[in-house]
């Protein structure tokens, strides 16, 4: 099997290189979207539509006879696309082979980069294409520039909506429709009122944050210790302070695994992932009204993808990928503690907080037997006393962390 990626623009085979002409042309069957077919010549190789969904598709790729196959794809393959796909699911070795060949072209991310002069490496981009709408939340900040790619003609729309849920209603929109083809276009407009007014489905949207002057709704920056009010809890919450302490020792790393035991509102894992966009995490949670409202959560704060499992840990445990790190704040025993050891790759991170002198003894035992260190967080808020003030402490934190060995 020989696998061509070709980019291809809005302007269709107008628009591509030489090189991308020969590894459409060199192919046994070119597979791409009725738009981009239809721009080939007439007297080329079979032509078939890209099916959906997408995902079956690409796992069959890489079992077919031998045969050369072209796949079609928007813009840049390897940016939000088919072949970032393939190149996951064959490995890096497939591209040293032959055996995927990726020819690129200017993506839509450099296209409106180019259009609005802004500097791309000032740029954050995200895509609700695969993911919900609900993804932009996590960039949100007064001042970042945002390129959003979306799907069908109310992508705009969704986006707008999602900027004025969380007091962004005063952002700038910019949707580039047809971006390098015969009908670019672009409107301008503010997220507040752009309503439900539709565009071409092939667009992106570029977005100018500028938070309301009358939002109430906390400054949500992406590194770990968001305000405690950023959260829908009943009290089952890492508090701010010592989220941020947690979250630095956790050390969010690039493609990296969190299991989140005893998750409870779902800050940490939810944390985890605004602060590494790469990383992955799984909430496991006993409570189902707790887990919803996890869900809930990284929904409204920008980090959909985390998984929730409701289910009571050990047991809730068993068939989940082993984890990079693992984080206990709820449900702690000897079990749990041994069942997430056990679990943990070598090299893992394993941290636990406790409150409570049973929790903090189980603590002592652990790090006893597998090292590690062992820290008490206190943490004090300037509060009313009379006609007063004073210091009013929070009830202490023991945390144990360890690192499993190689």
């Amino acid at each position: 099997m020989s696998i061509a990626v070709v980019g291809i623009g809005a302007d269709g085979w107008a628009g591509l290189s030489d090189a991308a002409r020969r590894a459409v042309l060199a192919a046994e069957e070119v597979i791409g979207s009725e738009r981009q077919l239809a721009t080939l010549p007439a007297h080329g190789p079979r032509q078939r539509a890209l099916p959906s969904p997408l995902a079956p598709f690409l796992d069959t790729l890489a079992v077919l006879p031998e045969r050369r196959v072209c796949i079609l794809a928007s813009g840049d393959p390897m940016l939000h696309g088919i072949g970032a796909s393939l190149a996951r699911r064959l490995g890096p070795r497939a591209i040293d082979s032959g055996q995927l060949t990726v020819v690129s072209h200017p993506s839509a991310l450099a296209l409106a980069c180019a259009r609005l002069g802004w500097p791309e490496a000032d740029v954050t981009l995200v895509s609700t294409v695969s993911d919900p709408v609900s993804v932009v939340a996590r960039v949100l900040q007064h001042g970042r520039r945002v390129i959003a790619y979306v799907a069908g003609g109310d992508g705009a729309a969704q986006v707008a909506a999602a900027l004025c849920a969380r007091g962004f209603g005063a952002s700038e929109l910019v949707v580039l429709e047809q971006l390098g083809g015969p009908r670019e276009r672009i409107r301008r407009g503010i997220a507040g009122t752009w309503g439900d007014a539709e565009h071409d489905p092939l667009a992106v949207v570029a977005i100018g944050c500028a938070r309301d002057a009358d939002c109430v709704t906390p400054i949500l920056p992406t590194v770990p210790g968001l305000p405690d009010e950023a959260y829908e809890h009943d009290g089952a919450l890492t508090k701010r302070h010592v989220r941020a302490a947690t979250l630095a020792v956790l050390a969010p790393g690039p493609g990296a695994l969190l299991w989140d035991i005893g998750a409870g509102s779902g800050s940490i894992g939810i944390e985890w992932l605004r602060a590494e966009p790469t990383a992955r995490a799984i909430a496991i949670e006993s409570r189902g009204d707790r887990a919803a409202r996890a869900a809930r959560n990284a929904d409204t704060l920008g980090v959909p993808q985390l998984r929730i499992v409701n289910g009571k840990a050990p047991a809730a445990l068993a068939g989940l990928e082993l984890p990079d790190a693992v984080f206990i704040g709820g449900g702690l025993s000897d079990d749990v503690l041994a069942a997430a050891w056990d679990a943990l790759r070598a090299g893992g991170r394993l941290v636990v907080n406790a409150v409570t002198a049973e929790g903090e003894r189980l603590l002592l035992d652990a790090a006893a037997r597998r090292g590690g260190e062992l820290v008490k967080l206190s943490v004090s808020h300037l509060q009313p006393l009379g006609s007063f003030t004073a210091w009013r402490p929070a009830l202490p934190i023991v945390q144990w962390s360890a690192r499993k060995p190689r």
